[in-house]
């Protein structure tokens, strides 16, 4: 994702949506790597998150495989109400973790609001994937900063990958 730091202080990068907003991305075994966290109805338990993410990316910068932040993805898919997979971007496999390729067609587009707005934005997101003739068959939401930034920044910027047919 392309994103700029705006000073040492910046947790989280500031988020630019319009390179991310109605995009078509081809993937042919695009790196990542996957991890798990558990959740209540969909609701990640408290601190879950910080915790995999920097797990994760702690694997990926000590074996050399993290991406330029140009480049870096983060992607949630929620297979259940009780557990949630991240996927991190990665530029080759990493030892010792749970290493993936994606690929396959999406479709992406950028919503702004709060976190329990997903059923309307998986909605809008069907909407506009029946408008470029595809149908959906998996979502991934790339949450781009953590609460804090996205109250900070005044945007709650949520990118909806569909991988589409």
């Amino acid at each position: 994702m392309d994103q700029e730091k705006t000073s040492a202080e910046d947790c989280c990068p500031k988020f630019d949506p319009i390179p991310w907003d109605q995009q078509t991305l081809e993937w042919t075994d695009k790196n990542f790597i996957r991890d798990t966290i558990p959740q209540f109805l969909h609701i990640p338990l408290p601190g879950t998150i910080k915790k995999v993410m920097g797990k994760m990316w702690k694997q990926a910068k000590d074996s050399g495989a993290d991406p330029e932040m140009k480049d870096f993805i983060a992607m949630a898919y929620d297979p259940s109400p009780w557990k949630s997979e991240f996927y991190m971007a990665v530029t080759k496999a990493v030892p010792g973790a749970d290493n993936v390729q994606l690929s396959g067609t999406f479709l992406t587009k950028v919503f702004d609001g709060p976190y329990n707005a997903v059923p309307k934005w998986i909605k809008e997101m069907n909407k506009y994937v029946a408008s470029k003739g595809r149908t959906n068959k998996k979502y991934y939401f790339c949450y781009t900063t953590c609460p804090k930034c996205a109250r900070k920044y005044g945007h709650n910027y949520v990118v909806v990958f569909s991988e589409v047919s």
